[in-house]
């Protein structure tokens, strides 16, 4: 059996999944070392000693014998009369070093090193892919979709790598047909035992906050600052930004030249509202910035709670609540402070009690 030829297939097989030499290298003797406990058990493997050599296209498998005048046990003993026709020096009671012929592994067994072979190329993959998304974890990240099912949606990148955007992680209002572009941020990454699960998300705050660094080039220089982000996917955001440099808004450049950079986004978002909110270090402040796009005509605060109550016109009460809630939800969210809203006519009245 040429080692050449083992090799060959071998290296052929390696470099459809992108495995170096090197590594194909230990996975050969790895290979190698299995066929030798298969053929002589585990406890003789410290007597066997592999070495490829991938540029001769050499395997080359050695085993330790002890010279004897009479062999009793023909693995672990070698005859003085053998010894002598290769080398005289060598005498009784030392060791002898033998060359394992790969013919007496045979066919079956070499089979079996394909398999595990093959196997072992796999799990290289997996972890090469696991090891690479693990690096993109938080990133944006973008692939199709392959196919849809109720709970969550399979996608493929170029390079055919499988990712999920399960149900939990869409907007409420994504809709995808097959072959369609995502994306998303991926969220997670485990190595499971199928192999690594890369979770795609649509709908974390992180997303909204990497498509403000992507858009926004003064947030890639540190010029500008995301100090949060509160979203309600699919229907409204808020941003709360700060400039360190007095000569630029942070506002006016998170919204580009005619609405062109958060047009961007809220397209990639499927018209999701954004609210940008410049930050202050004054808690009155912010809290009326946040409230946008209502204004409060008062304001009572408690900073130890840290607690809120704002107080609109009657017919603002609405919009300051917002849909279901939201408007006050994601004010409270960013600014960190627990706002309650009261109309002007239930604040009058709750005092007056």
């Amino acid at each position: 059996m040429d080692s050449k030829i083992i090799i060959e297939a071998f290296t052929a097989l390696a470099k459809e999944k992108n495995i170096e030499k090197g590594e194909l290298s230990s996975i050969i003797e790895e290979v190698f070392m299995s066929l030798i406990v298969k053929k002589y058990g585990e406890e003789n493997i410290d007597i066997f000693s592999i070495i490829v050599n991938m540029d001769r296209g050499e395997i080359e498998i050695y085993q330790e014998k002890n010279i004897v005048d009479k062999v009793q046990d023909e693995l672990f003993e070698i005859s003085i009369n053998d010894v002598k026709k290769v080398d005289k020096t060598l005498n009784i009671g030392e060791i002898y070093i033998d060359i394992i012929s790969l013919d007496l592994f045979g066919r079956r067994l070499i089979n079996t090193a394909k398999q595990f072979l093959i196997q072992k190329i796999n799990d290289i993959e997996k972890r090469s892919i696991y090891d690479t998304f693990n690096e993109k974890l938080n990133d944006i990240y973008t692939a199709y979709v392959h196919q849809i099912q109720r709970d969550r949606i399979f996608l493929s990148d170029e390079q055919k790598i499988e990712l999920l955007l399960p149900k939990s992680e869409q907007m409420p209002n994504d809709r995808f047909r097959r072959g369609d572009q995502v994306r998303g941020i991926i969220k997670s990454v485990e190595y499971l035992t199928k192999g690594p699960e890369i979770i795609l998300s649509r709908n974390d705050n992180l997303y909204l906050k990497r498509l403000f660094e992507l858009e926004v080039p003064e947030i890639e220089d540190g010029i500008i600052e995301i100090k949060q982000v509160s979203r309600q996917p699919g229907d409204r955001s808020k941003v709360v930004v700060y400039s360190s440099d007095r000569r630029i808004d942070a506002v006016g450049a998170c919204v580009g030249m005619k609405g062109s950079r958060i047009q961007a986004i809220v397209r990639e978002l499927n018209g999701e509202k954004i609210d940008i909110i410049n930050w202050s270090d004054q808690s009155e402040i912010l809290i009326s910035r946040a409230l946008s796009p209502a204004k409060p005509i008062n304001l009572y605060i408690d900073v130890d709670k840290p607690y809120a109550v704002a107080v609109f016109e009657d017919d603002e009460l609405a919009q300051a609540i917002g849909v279901n809630g939201a408007n006050i939800k994601l004010a409270s969210n960013v600014t960190g402070y627990q706002i309650d809203a009261l109309s002007k006519s239930d604040y009058a009245k709750s005092i007056s009690m």
